[in-house]
């Protein structure tokens, strides 16, 4: 696959706004985990309250990509992300001026999701614009958009320390009206974007099992990039004393491993196969959560959450090389039910770091239970590969010829599985191969 290949199969202003979009949306996602420690100061929070209030954002993500992923497939990604962008200046307007107690903050939290709702947006916006052997690399970079994380964890902390933490909500709507003006210019809707199917033909999708297992699966890939995303700054102030500003360096840090490494799993993905990515990926998960559950030294303890970092990221664009292949006519709701599935992943995740470090007095437990969901989510994929193998044979479909480092597997598409099946395939989108 050349970069000239690549750029001549789709439409890249298109890809760049989506990126930028989503990038911009992410950092204002995050905003109040990366001001977590300032917050929990200010407002007098303990533990529990800390992995809730930084939670919160991350529970309104995941309800409102629901509501983007159906507006994304009936009035269009660029319409849909316009809107998005315009009313995420609404709880940056409320955390400037309105926000001063964690009642008030737990709404503006939720506001928030409406930026964190992107993601059901930005990811078929590019998605469309590119054929099947392009996927995993066009949607990894637009998902890589969630480098946003690393701009919040990197700049809120400083920014809180010379404004506060309402003055940051207030400048950070000068960057969402400079994208929105980008978008607006760049993005376009792919010709190929199927018609607008009634609701109940969306409903269907729950019906597939195929769609719960790509919630679960995401959940502990993006649901724990984000959730650890969210909560590393309290992490590493609360467990090594470090002041505000360098845990939100550390922070960063090990946010950079995640957020550019998504492109490298959509292209491996692309290359290999996402389901073989994704067990390796789950069992890493695994070897550094517990890693971490002997709270290891700072240094030792930055570098294996760089690397876990690193590894939920390459998961997320793994799991979004399968996604719009699965479902080709239904990407931008199968999108928002997968990603909301991914948003109440990270929900759970600082809930439950901080809830058990206000029982136990450690982070232990938290790293621990995580580490047995990846084991679990590797158990998961290994046999739900060999299922999809299975009906393969059973069903002797014809497969496109993509590189693989074993036996090649093929998921049966929407329009073979009872969905929309009168309605044309978007060119240039495979109904079988994966």
């Amino acid at each position: 696959m050349s970069r000239r290949d690549f750029l001549r199969s789709g439409h890249f202003p298109t890809l760049l706004a989506a990126f930028l979009y989503f990038d911009i949306s992410f950092m204002v996602w995050v905003l109040i985990g990366a001001m977590g420690n300032s917050i929990a100061q200010d407002l007098g929070l303990n533990d529990a309250e800390k992995g809730l209030i930084v939670a919160i954002p991350l529970l309104g993500g995941s309800l409102l990509r629901l509501v983007l992923g159906v507006l994304t497939d009936r009035i269009g990604g660029r319409r849909t992300g316009l809107w998005g962008l315009s009313l995420t200046v609404l709880p940056l307007l409320l955390g400037w001026r309105w926000a001063d107690s964690a009642s008030h903050l737990i709404l503006v939290g939720l506001l928030l999701g409406i930026a964190g709702a992107s993601f059901a947006v930005a990811l078929p916006l590019a998605s469309r614009w590119y054929p099947p052997h392009h996927q995993g690399l066009a949607v990894g970079i637009a998902g890589a958009g969630n480098s946003g994380t690393a701009l919040a964890t990197f700049f809120a902390p400083l920014l809180a320390a010379w404004v506060g933490w309402q003055g940051v909500f207030g400048w950070a709507i000068v960057p969402v009206v400079a994208v929105l003006l980008l978008f607006a210019w760049l993005a376009k809707d792919s010709p190929t974007q199927p018609p607008p199917q009634p609701l109940r033909a969306y409903a269907r999708a729950f019906l597939q099992a195929d769609t719960w297992w790509f919630n679960g699966f995401y959940a502990v890939t993006f649901g724990g990039f984000v959730g650890l995303a969210s909560f590393l700054s309290i992490y590493f102030h609360d467990q090594y004393g470090l002041s505000k500003i360098a845990a939100g360096r550390f922070t960063t840090l090990c946010v950079f491993a995640g957020s550019f490494l998504r492109p490298v799993g959509g292209y491996l993905s692309d290359r290999w196969g996402g389901h073989r990515l994704l067990v390796a990926v789950y069992l890493g998960i695994a070897l550094v959560m517990t890693l971490m559950a002997f709270q290891p030294p700072l240094a030792a303890a930055t570098a294996i959450l760089f690397v876990g970092m690193a590894l939920l990221g390459m998961g997320n664009g793994a799991v979004f090389q399968l996604v719009p292949l699965r479902f080709p006519r239904q990407i931008g709701v199968v999108t928002g039910v997968v990603g909301a599935a991914g948003g109440l992943g990270g929900f759970f995740l600082p809930t439950v770091l901080g809830s058990l470090k206000q029982l136990t007095h450690s982070f232990a437990g938290g790293f621990l239970l995580f580490a047995v969901v990846g084991g679990l989510a590797a158990v998961a994929m290994v046999w739900k590969a060999r299922a999809w193998y299975r009906q393969t044979a059973d069903q002797n479909w014809s497969e496109q010829s993509v590189p693989r480092l074993g036996p090649t597997i093929t998921i049966p598409a929407a329009s073979e599985s009872g969905l929309a099946i009168n309605d044309p395939i978007p060119a240039g989108v495979s109904s079988r191969s994966v």
